[in-house]
């Protein structure tokens, strides 16, 4: 299994929408501009794991519960190709 920052974003992307937040509310919670937010989503930029950390307690999740939702995106797509 290899990280890919498509499937963090696609985590956050769902995450959010699970919870009704918009970018704007979420990128407010986490202290982060809403178009760095946009790119995240978009994996068009590489968060580091400051940022990571804040979105998953602007999230109210432990870091370690969003990886293991990153990590199921993952395998998710990765049997999706087979």
């Amino acid at each position: 299994m290899n990280f890919s920052y498509e499937a963090m974003g696609r985590t956050v992307r769902t995450l959010r929408r699970q919870q009704k937040l918009t970018q704007e509310v979420l990128s407010g919670l986490a202290g982060i501009a809403r178009t760095h937010l946009t790119m995240i989503e978009n994996a068009s930029i590489h968060a580091n794991i400051e940022t990571i950390w804040k979105l998953a307690l602007a999230l109210g999740m432990r870091p370690s519960d969003f990886f293991a939702c990153v990590e199921r995106e993952i395998t998710s797509s990765e049997e999706q190709d087979v």
